[in-house]
């Protein structure tokens, strides 16, 4: 009897758990998910016979080696930080792993231990990083098969509020960890745009409104840049391209609200000593306002700046009320965090909406073309959402193909390679997760 193990029974678990079960049912496997609340690991486990649900601090080095030794693949779904301590583990007890959390130097450093123990982890195996490497990967080699000539990349995805239950001035919702989303853009951002090497700060993240497209059927959407986009060039081995760029989706409306909470320092998570002696959101918001009209030059306009719009997203989110802030305080990242979680959260019944879109451009046959492929997928409530099937069934369905023994590389690996992305692309196709193409002349 083969055995998984899932660390982490969140939010973007759901699905991966469902599908987890019915494959264990199927084949007569064992499922042990663990998570820091038993009780939700229970609720998500208890209909059925092939799992347990059990709860341990995943830094107890003890209990980490009695449930990774007894497995035949492990699945974490923790915070970042924490997979290494797992990664080392698996290595040591010979079992698989895989993440949906970007690779980091840390278990980059195990890749010829991995390799040497013929082992295979996977990471960025979620939706982005994850759906996004293996529906590109799949275009430009189909591109590249047919003797065409890449000029242009660029994908963009964003895990937004279906249009049934987008009802406030942010047209956002909480949909996956809040943490992220006050961190947002943090790191600036790097792409390439024709030939030329583009550096956003984290100021200049939101602020341009020209970064926008067009989504097949839901209409104009705001991108920002992802992180560093060059990295991955390499990756998808598109040397000399001209344009390359990954980005995240937002409705227009959030990304200027978003835009002017930076520039009010909002999301500083240094700031204590700053704020200690705010006693209301109102007063922390205040103090915000003050700096930032001191640091501005004379010609700011703060009628321009506290328009309509922005004051009714900060008042939307409580942002000048009189709540007594939270003892002690901590930062500003944290306190905008707690507001986000209580005002921005989805409602029971409230559907998410998660959209990909790529956008490739290539000269093929004296041609210049592009080809635009788009991925919708909604959610069913508050449970059932596009960002956890998106995020989960990739991982589950990599697990399941791993001990069906279909996928036989081993190392370690993003979801690049045909060996990976085509089964898992096939096997997304049958659980709704489809994209459609569109190719024209320009």
């Amino acid at each position: 009897m083969s055995t998984i193990l899932l660390f982490g029974a969140g939010k973007s678990a759901t699905s991966l758990i469902e599908y987890l079960l019915k494959s264990c049912e199927e084949n007569n496997w064992k499922l042990f998910v663990c998570d820091a609340n038993l009780s939700l690991a229970q609720s998500k486990t208890i209909k059925s016979n092939c799992a347990e649900a059990v709860s341990f601090d995943v830094t107890n080095t003890e209990k980490r080696h009695e449930f990774i030794s007894q497995a035949d693949i492990v699945i974490s779904m923790l915070p970042p930080s924490l997979h290494f301590l797992v990664a080392k583990d698996c290595l040591a007890f010979s079992k698989n792993l895989l993440t949906a959390s970007y690779i980091d130097t840390n278990i980059r450093s195990l890749s010829d231990e991995i390799k040497a123990k013929e082992l295979l982890f996977i990471g960025e195996m979620g939706l982005d990083p994850g759906i996004d490497h293996m529906s590109a990967m799949k275009m430009i080699n189909e591109i590249k098969n047919k003797g065409g000539t890449i000029t242009s990349f660029k994908s963009h995805c964003g895990g937004l509020m279906s249009p049934e239950s987008d009802d406030n001035p942010w047209h956002y919702k909480i949909s996956w960890n809040p943490i992220n989303v006050v961190a947002a853009g943090s790191s600036g951002a790097f792409y390439k745009e024709n030939d030329e090497i583009i550096e956003i700060l984290y100021s200049q993240v939101f602020e341009d409104e020209n970064h926008k497209v067009d989504v097949p059927g839901i209409g104009t959407l705001a991108w920002y840049a992802n992180r560093d986009s060059l990295s991955y060039i390499d990756t998808y081995h598109l040397h000399g391209i001209h344009t390359f760029l990954r980005t995240s989706l937002r409705y227009p409306a959030f990304c200027r609200g978003w835009n002017k909470v930076v520039h009010l320092d909002l999301t500083n998570k240094n700031d204590h000593e700053e704020i200690k002696h705010c006693k209301t959101f109102a007063d922390w918001f205040k103090l915000k306002k003050q700096k930032l009209i001191t640091l501005q030059e004379k010609n700011f306009d703060e009628s321009d700046f506290f328009n309509t719009e922005f004051l009714q997203q900060l008042d939307f989110l409580l942002m000048r009320s009189d709540e007594k802030l939270p003892e002690p305080v901590s930062n500003s990242a944290s306190l905008l965090q707690i507001l986000l979680e209580k005002n921005l959260a989805m409602k029971p019944t409230d559907k998410d909406m998660v959209i990909m879109l790529n956008e490739i451009q290539f000269s093929l046959n004296g041609k210049n073309q592009e080809t635009r492929s788009c991925l919708i997928v909604k959610g069913e409530d508050k449970t059932h959402t596009a960002m956890a099937k998106t995020v989960g069934l990739p991982l589950g369905i990599a697990a399941r193909l791993i001990l069906e023994n279909k996928i036989k590389v081993t190392g370690l690996h993003i979801p690049v390679i045909p060996e990976i992305y085509e089964p898992v692309l096939r096997e997304l196709e049958l659980n709704g997760i489809r994209f459609t193409e569109e190719t024209f002349t320009l």
